[in-house]
């Protein structure tokens, strides 16, 4: 039992602060499916090692959104679902058919949440963005590490899990 048991999340994939948020909704009971990308959801048995500690707790799902059954194959989800989270570029998921329009006409009690590194709009929005990049714009690099060497960049990501975790 967990304080999100009920509810359910579709979690379309991608790196950094997308997975971490989607393993800390199911280890707090979430139902949460992760939409991969066709071709690339591996089968393991109760004795494989996990392919990434971070996909732990969520059902995998392989669909091609270029395709317009694979999109179509998502909208039925998204009609069941309780949240719907992504982590695109600006305009990516509209151009898929998955953008919070689409979304929100067939659930409009959805909760449609992005997490980008730049955000939607600004001079950084279509930039990509990599957790080194937003640690050292926020000034967080420049204290890891010590003043006689400069800046080690550290051994997780600081500020993609920062942001998943939000």
């Amino acid at each position: 039992m967990g304080a999100l048991d009920g509810v359910k999340v579709l979690e379309l994939a991608g790196i950094g602060p997308g997975p971490f948020c989607g393993m800390m909704l199911a280890d707090m009971g979430a139902d949460v499916i992760r939409i991969d990308r066709a071709g690339s959801v591996k089968e393991f048995d109760e004795n494989s090692p996990p392919n990434d500690i971070i996909s732990r707790g969520r059902k995998s799902l392989g669909i091609d959104l270029k395709n317009p059954q694979g999109r179509e194959t998502v909208l039925r989800l998204v009609e069941t679902s309780d949240i719907f989270f992504e982590g695109f570029r600006p305009g990516v998921a509209e151009r898929l058919g998955v953008g919070p329009d689409d979304c929100l006409e067939r659930n409009p009690a959805l909760v449609y949440g992005r997490m980008t590194g730049w955000g939607q709009e600004g001079p950084y929005a279509n930039a990509a963005g990599h957790d080194i990049n937003y640690i050292s714009l926020a000034g967080v690099l420049a204290h890891i590490g010590r003043s006689e060497s400069g800046p080690v960049p550290p051994l997780n990501l600081v500020g993609d899990f920062g942001g998943g975790g939000m």
